[in-house]
């Protein structure tokens, strides 16, 4: 029996054989020399797999036949690798891509064919193995029959200005920098407001149209926030004229500030391409001058789409920077999982939103601007949320901002090493991807110069996590077999 990217195959044909499953051939980098008996070996290639499976497909009668054959092909295309099983070998996955096929015959109700399956990856895999460290230092067994990469997540639990591991074979992977014990650990950010919907009621509704930077999109805002336990949602959406109408709410920060991050996350479910919706993120300074916005928006009725949102000063008369010129997720997927921060530091204002699926930013919008003429240079003070939708559209099944949290950035001065890690962040240093990730966001500039990539070799392999009592450890990994 053959599964195919976890579909029963034995549903649309019959396997007659399998070639390429056979002992391991290698490709030799030889360097010859006149003079010289034989030849220098440069190197040892693992050429890629190549399966050759030979089916039968068989029809009720040839409509049926043809049927098959095209829900077939529907199942072996694919633009990448899929993973591939056989019923005789249990427990190992191929990963292969069709290259072609051979017609050998087609009778009646019958055809034969054979599929050439190429495996860029020559290996075949146990199922991925997750192992819990219950201390700082652990042995991980590869019991494969070739080294292996890891994906190794590091929960934190207490500040830190570094994370490593290493298999004390002088290989590591190091973000951050540890710190000597004359050298202050300082907090380069601190909290100065976080709302989660637990204390939304704090928030003061508001209709003024400068709380949301003057946009000329919105033209009610009568509409009720409130909290579902699990973040912001808007309850009443207000009085429908001839554009947008929402609600929206502000808050005071205590103290105002000068350098400062603001994160946020919103979670939305919207399944049909009549919804519409606009969610945002408003900043004003001290004398409510608006010093910029964030969000996004689904502004078509005919498709599903995120289109991210990112600007400086009031709408329309400041700097755009992400918006409908810039490229959006669409079709986008029924639930969204939207990742959104500011950061102003000095003369320079970064805009970071990303798509956050499966534990990762797999789609990210990215912009800077450098505040030259100190147009956006005043102390943040309040902080505006609005959500709303278009006229009496369709609005989604969710629409919820999860959290938002201001955050007081400051510099370490030269005998202090700031903390780049805080409780809750996660850590992942993939080595099968050599990809270095604090919260799913990419951060490979963390990256210390001598670290590296590294893989579990064959047999025991002792992992060390430092510093050992910041975080709790796992790692993942396949076990290779030829």
């Amino acid at each position: 029996m053959l599964t195919w990217n976890g579909v029963d195959m034995s549903e649309y044909f019959i396997v007659n054989d399998i070639r390429g499953r056979s002992l391991k051939s290698r490709s030799l980098n030889l360097i010859t020399v006149p003079g010289m008996v034989g030849a220098h070996l440069q190197d040892i290639i693992d050429p890629p797999r190549t399966l050759e499976v030979d089916i039968t497909v068989k029809g009720i009668d040839e409509k049926d036949l043809r049927s098959k054959i095209d829900e077939i092909n529907s199942i072996i295309i694919s633009k990448n690798p899929v993973p591939l099983s056989f019923s005789d070998e249990e427990d190992l996955t191929y990963y292969g891509i069709t290259e072609g096929v051979e017609q050998s015959l087609e009778l009646d109700r019958i055809h034969q064919t054979t599929l050439y399956i190429v495996c860029p990856d020559p290996y075949k895999y146990k199922p991925s193995r997750t192992l819990h460290f219950p201390s700082g230092i652990v042995s991980v067994p590869n019991n494969g029959q070739a080294e292996t990469e890891p994906i190794f997540e590091l929960n934190v639990k207490e500040k830190s200005t570094y994370a490593m591991v290493t298999n004390g074979r002088d290989e590591y992977n190091l973000i951050g920098t540890p710190a000597d014990d004359d050298i202050q650990q300082v907090d380069y950010r601190t909290s100065a407001l976080y709302e989660n919907g637990s204390t939304v009621g704090d928030w003061q509704p508001t209709q003024e149209r400068k709380m949301v930077a003057f946009d000329s999109n919105i033209d009610s805002l009568d509409g009720e926030l409130g909290s579902d336990d699990a973040g912001i949602r808007i309850w009443n959406n207000g009085t429908p004229k001839d554009k947008q109408r929402g609600g929206a709410i502000f808050r005071e920060l205590v103290d105002p500030l000068q350098d400062f991050e603001i994160v946020s996350t919103f979670d939305i479910i919207s399944r049909r391409e009549i919804e519409n919706f606009r969610t945002m993120i408003y900043f004003l300074d001290e004398n409510m001058n608006n010093l910029g916005q964030m969000g996004i928006k689904d502004n078509s009725r005919n498709h599903k789409r995120r289109v991210p949102i990112a600007q400086l000063g009031e709408h329309n008369q400041g700097e755009r920077l992400i918006g409908d010129s810039s490229p959006y997720l669409q079709p986008a997927p029924d639930t969204t999982l939207m990742y959104f921060r500011v950061r102003r530091e000095g003369q320079k204002i970064t805009f970071y939103i990303a798509h956050w699926r499966n534990q990762r930013h797999d789609t990210i919008w990215e912009a800077s601007f450098n505040d030259v003429n100190n147009e956006y240079q005043g102390k943040l003070r309040y902080i505006t949320l609005f959500i709303g939708t278009y006229q009496d559209r369709v609005t989604p099944n969710r629409n919820r901002i999860n959290s938002v949290e201001v955050f007081k950035l400051s510099t370490a001065e030269e005998d202090q090493t700031p903390y780049i890690l805080y409780p809750d962040d996660i850590v992942t240093f993939d080595h099968k991807n050599e990809d270095i990730l604090i919260n799913g966001e990419p951060r490979n500039d963390l990256k210390n110069f001598g670290g590296s990539f590294f893989t579990l070799k064959k047999g025991d392999n002792i992992i060390s996590v430092t510093p050992e009592e910041s975080f709790e450890t796992s790692v993942t990994f396949e076990e290779k077999h030829m």
